[in-house]
């Protein structure tokens, strides 16, 4: 099931998964404008092609985050070019200025290319056993947090339901086959799962999701910030939970560990009664239910291919091992067969000089 499991919270913290929370409204505002922005003006291609191609904007920003930069850029002209819709024209210099940076660092945490840079930054920060944890009063913390935001609102794809998932699927899809058309026509090399005529959908997808979307996901909610409703744990949780990192283990060590576990439960939920202290609860999140489904849908479809590929590979007769005294009888049966055909040569050369 989607559950998630956070940290020690405070038993009276209600805004779980919540970043207005903790967000300043005017940094919660550049989020959502940035949001809006990120994919302004896409082209349909990748950052990969528009620099193999040379395209303007790859040449206009030096190859780096070419349609991050393309995007962020053309969104504030946008913005700029009409004056009746500028809603931040209340703001100072000092605030439109930094309202302007965090949009655009924002924008620019987009480019996947950065990918692993961003989530060891966050995983740093955030790790149970040596990270400091997100300190909410650093502008900075604050940042990283609004920029690993965006980035799963960007890729969250394969955390919609199922029909919404693969209409974005097939809308992505489509574009990749139009660049493999392209790149093929150009006589570029054809980009990896942009080749229409080798389709690899599922591969694609789970593994999207196995080393982009799910890891991301697992960070953000390291963090406490995965969104979701609060589930009280059932009696016996805790316990599958331990056998689950631990692995199986003898049911008289289970009986033991019950007990020792209601008694940690009974201890704990008494401390925090008295002093309002940490305790660890479960949230359902629809986001990470709608993942753990995809991703099982495209591994039984990948499954399904790999079955119906191995059926139809022709059977192939096995090759026997020759001994030698076959290998020896072939070679005397193909000399035989020479020196007949030398012999029956020889009569028919003689024979016209019969006449």
């Amino acid at each position: 099931m989607g559950y998630v499991v956070s940290k020690t919270y405070s038993a009276t913290e209600d805004h779980y998964g919540c970043l207005s929370a903790n967000i300043p409204a005017l940094e919660l505002m550049a989020l959502y404008v940035a949001a809006a922005m990120h994919d302004y003006d896409h082209p349909g291609r990748t950052n990969a092609f528009l620099v193999a191609t040379s395209a303007p904007q790859a040449v206009l920003y030096n190859d780096r985050s070419v349609l991050e930069n393309h995007h962020a850029a053309s969104g504030w002209n946008l913005f700029m070019s009409q004056p009746e819709y500028n809603f931040l024209v209340n703001l100072d210099h000092a605030e439109f200025k930094r309202f302007r940076f965090l949009v655009i660092e924002a924008i620019l945490a987009t480019d996947l290319k950065k990918h692993f840079d961003f989530l060891s930054a966050f995983n740093s920060k955030v790790n149970e056993d040596i990270g400091p944890g997100i300190d909410w009063s650093n502008e900075n913390d604050r940042l990283l947090v609004c920029q690993m935001c965006i980035k799963l609102a960007d890729i969250n794809g394969p955390a919609k339901c199922k029909d919404l998932h693969l209409q974005w699927t097939e809308g992505i899809v489509n574009e990749f086959y139009e660049q493999g058309d392209e790149e093929s026509s150009l006589g570029l090399p054809t980009s990896p799962f942009m080749d229409r005529s080798a389709p690899q959908l599922a591969k694609l997808q789970e593994s999207f999701i196995t080393h982009i979307v799910g890891p991301l996901c697992s960070s953000y909610n390291s963090a406490g910030l995965m969104p979701g409703r609060w589930v009280e744990g059932a009696q016996g949780e805790e316990e599958e939970e331990e056998e689950e990192e631990v692995g199986a283990r003898d049911s008289d060590d289970n009986e033991e560990d019950e007990d020792m576990t209601e008694e940690d439960t009974s201890d704990s939920s008494e401390a925090s009664r008295k002093g309002g202290g940490k305790k660890r609860r479960k949230i359902y999140c629809q986001i990470t239910q709608h993942l753990l489904e995809n991703h099982e849908m495209w591994k039984k479809v990948m499954e399904e291919e790999q079955e119906k590929h191995s059926a139809e590979e022709p059977t192939r007769e096995p090759i026997l091992a020759i001994t030698e005294e076959e290998e020896e009888g072939a070679k005397e049966e193909r000399g035989g067969e020479g020196e007949g055909s030398r012999g029956s040569g020889t009569t028919e050369a003689q024979e016209p000089c019969t006449h």
